[in-house]
């Protein structure tokens, strides 16, 4: 105390000043050897009883004084200060630690003694009996041991909170305290494999249950302290220290004595804890949109959210243990301009060998964008697109054929596209191309197979499409299967009217492209100076510094949206090393910036590459292939069309829409004008709570290499690019690889 000046009270913390004649008086008697009744008589008359009590209660309402009950157990001042700091009371903290009873398991390898002698040190109550326990403890080697399944069943039954632990090896994980209520183990199982398929892979193979085994490591000092730690979150739990954090797994890098919490929320649809029918049961709704005013577009596209908002909301999305991403980082391939991120395995590859899957150009989510922001949150949003749209075994199915079904079923040759003479060359073409352009067994309407609920939003009504063509990872048919899921339509959104708009907007982007790339027609060029947009011209500086070159062509179709292709080559060695984006927006604007960011986004695989053609970083053969020999003087359809004008933004008239729901309703007026059927199928996880969901609008092409009958050849004619369709045999034979 400063006389005249104020009280000062330290602690961890840091120091707090209270001021005034009053505390000056009290503090000499604050020693903790009063009772009330004491402090009361010595106060007096510098303190009145009525001022006393008030003053005091301010004191303890700010955590600065504990008020002890008479006869209240004897306990360390240390110990009581901990309990206090925590804002508990001390000795009532201190009593129930006391009392509390521990029952302590350890599973595996993980050792029990020194567990025990930490949990005995710390004064808690070390019980054989878990019927008896206020709390039990398990140690175990992996938090994927299989005996966790039976732990966690029991503790569920008897409604009993438990803290699960590694206390060994470079990272330990302490926590959560799983609690009624809250998140289980089962809910964790499933992050963890999420972050370990290719584990998961392997075990699989070999026949075996659970995690892979892995070497032991530690040291003495380590398993001392990993011990004392998990005794220190059983006496905070025991004491009623209740905090998120005990919601979360705690890791901790030993060598660098990094500590992270990740945050573990329940999933409704949780076999163990939740309703494992939650997800067909919403899947088996009608599909139905509310208002959404738009939060802006200056960044890609028109959202619910801002970036900044969708991250904050969402970003707990993001961990390696409790998290749908494992990360999302920087491509360092390239100047930071480009705002290209990675974001984990692509679940949409489809690849069937380790070689493949290192191969492809889209091996991992990636994100791209104008600012580092916007980059960040797309790769987030495909990381959990992808992870949503991954089959898990809760998803609504039917058995039955095409034809037992009736009308309620789709006949997915409608939507796959494919040619009768590319069925009759399958063996052949699969063995030339890639998995993106594998060409299916032809599909029997006799066969029997699982069939899953899509919404259609032009009839009202659910139809039915095979289940294998809707998720990916689907259980595996019986024999040849005659279709498998691919990522066209596959959007995540702040909203769920957002997700549909970016999902239809996909399949007008790629229905353009491919009546474009294929009949390989001249196409205008996008005068790029006059969309006087400043970020674009810092791309084409940053490209020249690259050695390279920019341009945009404008592939837009017959629907109307305008469609964007960009590409970029170098002008400074002979293989041009061509790399080309896609946008589509009813802003014409916002076509050419999403076109120009995947530009972006794929411009690191070529930027390592050499002039005697090694060092691409990623892509398969046919990638390969474009770079080193494709340039623009073989393939004129990369090229503007030198008798076409430049089109120039008042060549797509735009007049916004305040309201996202308003684009949904334009959208179905455009499918439904040209005849066919517009089917959203909504695959948001309930707990994730990101809306994703799958468009589908049968008829419309795909840009993998599908060649049936149809707009591929016929629009090409009407839209006067082409006096006749182009033959079969002369469509151009590279098929989109990207």
């Amino acid at each position: 105390m400063v006389v005249g000046e104020a009280t000062y009270l330290f602690s961890e913390d840091g120091v707090t000043a209270v001021q005034g004649p009053e505390m000056e008086a009290l503090t000499p008697l604050l020693d903790g050897t009063r009772d009330l009744e004491t402090l009361l008589r010595e106060a007096a008359p510098n303190v009145p009883p009525a001022r006393l009590g008030a003053l005091m209660g301010r004191l303890a309402d700010e955590g600065l004084v504990a008020l002890r009950p008479a006869g209240a157990p004897a306990a360390e001042e240390s110990e009581l200060a901990y309990w206090e700091s925590a804002g508990l009371d001390g000795a009532i903290a201190a009593a129930r630690t006391a009392a509390g009873r521990v029952h302590l398991a350890a599973l595996g390898r993980t050792g029990r003694a020194e567990a025990e002698q930490a949990l005995l040190t710390a004064g808690l109550t070390v019980t054989a009996d878990p019927a008896e326990a206020d709390l039990t403890v398990v140690l175990a080697d992996d938090y994927l041991d299989p005996e966790l399944t039976a732990v966690n069943a029991d503790r569920l039954a008897a409604g009993r909170p438990w803290l699960l632990a590694r206390p060994y090896g470079r990272q330990v994980w302490i926590g959560p305290v799983f609690r009624p209520g809250g998140a289980c183990w089962s809910c964790l199982a499933h992050r963890l494999w999420g972050h370990r398929r290719a584990e998961a892979h392997v075990q699989h193979t070999l026949g075996e249950a659970g995690p892979a085994a892995r070497p032991a490591a530690g040291l003495a000092a380590l398993s001392a302290l990993a011990a004392h730690l998990v005794a220190l979150e059983a006496a905070k739990w025991l004491a009623g220290w209740r905090d998120p954090s005990q919601q979360a797994v705690w890791t901790l890098d030993t060598l660098t004595m990094a500590g992270r919490h990740h945050a573990l929320p329940a999933r409704p649809q949780c076999r163990a804890c939740g309703d494992p029918g939650l997800m067909a049961e919403r899947q088996w709704r009608p599909v139905e949109f509310a208002s959404r005013p738009k939060a802006g577009g200056d960044g890609g596209g028109h959202r619910a959210l801002p970036p900044e908002q969708v991250l904050e909301r969402y970003g707990h999305l993001i961990s390696p243990v409790t998290g749908v991403v494992k990360e999302i980082r920087r491509d360092p391939r390239g100047p930071a301009f480009l705002n290209s991120f990675l974001a984990g395995s692509n679940l949409a590859v489809g690849a069937h060998s380790l070689g493949a899957l290192r191969a492809g150009l889209r091996s991992s989510n990636g994100g791209k964008g104008v600012t580092e922001l916007h980059g960040r949150v797309s790769a987030l949003g495909e990381a959990v697109e992808r992870h949503s749209g991954h089959f898990h075994g809760d998803e609504p199915r039917l058995r039955g054929s095409l034809r037992s079904l009736g009308e309620r079923a789709l006949d997915p040759s409608g939507w796959l596209l494919f040619d009768e003479r590319q069925y009759a060359d399958r063996a052949g073409w699969n063995a030339r191309h890639n998995g993106f352009q594998h060409v299916p067994a032809p599909f029997d309407p006799d066969r029997v197979l699982d069939w899953s609920p899509v919404w259609s939003v032009t009839e009202g009504r659910h139809r039915l499409l095979p289940t294998a063509a809707l998720y990916f990872g689907a259980p595996k048919e019986p024999g040849e299967a005659p279709c498998h899921a691919d990522s066209n339509g596959n959007a995540a959104g702040s909203s769920l009217e957002d997700a549909v708009l970016q999902g239809f907007l996909e399949l007008v982007e790629r229905d353009a492209v491919a009546l474009w790339w294929y009949n390989r027609t001249r196409q205008p060029g996008i005068d790029l100076d006059a969309f006087a947009d400043p970020w674009t011209e810092q791309l084409r500086e940053v490209h020249a510094e690259l050695g390279r070159e920019v341009w945009a062509l404008d592939v837009t179709s017959d629907l109307g949206v305008p469609t964007v292709v960009a590409l970029s080559r170098r002008t400074d060695k002979p293989a041009e090393d061509i790399v080309f984006g896609f946008g589509a927006h009813f802003d014409p604007r916002l076509a050419l910036r999403r076109a120009l960011t995947e530009v972006n986004q794929l411009l690191p695989a070529v930027l390592g590459a050499r002039p005697d053609g090694t060092g691409y970083a990623g892509g398969d053969a046919e990638a390969l292939r474009w770079w080193r020999h494709c340039t623009t003087g073989d393939q004129p359809h990369l090229v503007p069309d030198p008798a076409a004008a430049a089109i120039r933004p008042a060549d797509h008239p735009y007049r916004p829409r305040r309201d996202l729901r308003e684009d949904v309703h334009h959208v179905r007026r455009l499918v439904e004008e040209r005849g066919m059927e517009l089917l959203v199928l909504d695959q948001t996880r309930p707990d994730l709570g990101l809306p994703v969901v799958k468009v589908i609008v049968p008829g419309l092409r795909h840009f993998w290499a599908r060649f049936a009958p149809g707009r591929l050849y016929d629009v090409p004619v009407r839209l006067g690019r082409l006096a006749r369709p182009t033959p079969y045999e002369r469509l151009n034979p590279i098929p989109i690889f990207i």
